[in-house]
């Protein structure tokens, strides 16, 4: 190969790396995750992540130089948005790669699950048929704007931290099957613990709205 042929190789991995270098960072990833769920003010972000804000928003920094996510400002507010949904896709793509190819994770992951019962045995496309009919009763746990900017189609918002004032809203002789943001949120894993002791035949969707949108089936957006 000419010496002119692999620079031009060398440059065109060198960015490449680019994205592995903006994603190494765990709390980069749990902030792809929550932008996921829609766009976010820069303290929510903080907040959610548990870290300062400072550090959020060189965490966010990164992200932005990569071109994963943009920015936008309101007053003295700075909200943040995936800059499109292919970020969502590649979030999504390598957890589930790290899923398979690492038994620690797994092994983490198997304490969420260790109750296979709460998990819902149907696949998406039986989900989503049952809910259109009515049969089952899909229930979003996240905060409210989350679901404004993409949903489950026919779910029902219910916020975690609402759920237990507001049961008497759910019907007890169907089915309830409650998603949060995916496989890592524990929303979800506690609102089926709830639901149970209540009496409530409730069970999880490990899939947020990335997940289910990755597997090519429809979200709906608005309240």
């Amino acid at each position: 190969m000419e010496t002119g042929d692999r620079q031009v190789k060398d440059a065109l991995y060198a960015q490449v790396t680019r994205i592995g270098k903006a994603v190494c960072s765990p709390k980069r990833l749990e902030l792809i995750e929550l932008l996921c769920q829609g766009e976010k003010p820069v303290e929510q972000l903080a907040g959610e992540a548990g870290i300062s804000m400072k550090l959020a928003s060189a965490h966010l920094k990164e992200l932005r130089q990569a071109h994963l996510v943009e920015a936008r400002r309101d007053g003295k507010h700075v909200h943040y948005r995936l800059a499109n949904e292919t970020v969502a896709d590649f979030w999504v793509a390598m957890r589930s790669l790290a899923e398979e190819r690492l038994l620690e994770l797994r092994a983490a992951l198997s304490r969420l699950t260790e109750h296979a019962h709460e998990l819902t045995p149907m696949n998406r496309r039986e989900l989503l048929a049952q809910a259109r009919q009515g049969e089952v009763v899909v229930l979003d746990v996240r905060p409210d704007n989350e679901f404004a900017a993409g949903h489950l189609p026919y779910a029902l918002s219910l916020p975690l931290e609402e759920l237990r004032q507001r049961l008497a809203e759910l019907p007890r002789d169907k089915p309830v099957v409650a998603y949060c943001r995916g496989p890592f949120c524990l929303m979800a894993v506690e609102a089926v613990e709830v639901l149970r002791r209540e009496g409530f035949q409730a069970m999880r969707l490990e899939d947020g709205v990335a997940e289910w949108r990755a597997h090519g089936l429809p979200v709906a957006s608005g309240p």
